[in-house]
């Protein structure tokens, strides 16, 4: 497929309406302002804090400090999915994150929780303890089960792109022209979530940084990311402590690159991207609150 630069004027008028029209609101949340959804990692092995919050009561207690720092959205995962990590069973995963949902919802704590699982029978029971918005970072491929049930209850749902899978995606990861075909694939996939009978507006986007990307793939795309606005959805981007980040700024420890983190993120932010996936929720908070005094 070829790809050329046209003037404004030329743009359809169905493409140019989706970069211009406000995004429906997540969660309950209206897309008036940077939102910031906290990282809650139930897993023995994740890049930055794997075996942290693997109790419920520390996880219970993590995500209530991340409410107080500012964070709009708890994302819960119970699978690993950096680079080289194995697949979870949908049993275990359940384990690790039903009970934590559970608990969250018993502190009264009202607070949207979004799951982050590939899996619909993780999705399901989630739902049922009481979370309100699908991640999928497979974007639907890995289980069948999965657009049917995100077609079956009122729920955001985010859309990753990832080329290859987390056993495998940093081999020998190969573009032609890497925000392109990203851009392509996350239309072709937001499309086939619309013909599963998941609406757009319920869709959020998210570009899968360091997800099947060298470190020149993600720079070029954090430099585009505004591009994705003509996919008619909010961006969510997920940057927060990654490997490349502590290449850049010379931070071998992940628990220290959330200025890195957020630096990033406030030109994304720049550039009109709606949420941020990050862990460092203070740092974030505190940033944005400057950008958005200067601005």
């Amino acid at each position: 497929m070829s790809h050329a630069p046209v003037p404004v004027s030329e743009i359809p008028s169905d493409v140019l309406e989706r970069f211009t029209a406000p995004r429906s609101s997540v969660a309950g949340l209206i897309m008036d302002r940077p939102r910031l959804m906290g990282v809650l990692n139930l897993t023995p092995d994740s890049f930055s804090d794997g075996g942290t919050f693997m109790d419920p009561r520390i996880a219970v207690q993590r995500a209530r400090q991340m409410l107080v720092e500012g964070a709009d959205i708890l994302d819960l995962g119970g699978e690993s999915t950096r680079p080289g990590a194995q697949i979870v069973s949908a049993d275990e995963e359940i384990a690790r994150t039903a009970p934590v949902i559970r608990a969250i919802r018993a502190e009264g704590i009202s607070a949207p929780i979004s799951i982050d699982t590939r899996k619909a029978d993780v999705a399901r029971v989630a739902a049922e303890a009481g979370a309100s918005m699908l991640n999928d970072v497979s974007a639907l491929s890995f289980d069948p089960e999965m657009a049917g049930f995100a077609a079956s209850v009122d729920a955001p749902l985010c859309l990753m792109h990832a080329q290859g899978t987390p056993e495998t995606m940093q081999d020998n990861p190969h573009y032609a022209d890497v925000v392109l075909d990203v851009y392509d694939a996350l239309e072709e996939i937001v499309q086939r979530a619309e013909q599963a009978g998941i609406p757009r507006d319920r869709i959020l986007v998210d570009p899968g940084i360091g997800f099947g990307k060298t470190l020149d793939h993600n720079l070029a795309i954090l430099r585009n990311i505004s591009v994705f606005h003509g996919l008619g959805c909010p961006i969510l981007l997920g940057v927060s402590r990654k490997g490349f980040i502590g290449k850049l700024a010379d931070v071998p420890n992940p628990a220290d690159r959330g200025p890195g983190s957020a630096a990033l993120g406030l030109d994304a932010l720049r550039q009109g991207v709606q949420v941020l996936r990050c862990h460092d929720i203070e740092t974030h908070r505190q940033a944005i609150a400057l950008w958005r005094a200067l601005l």
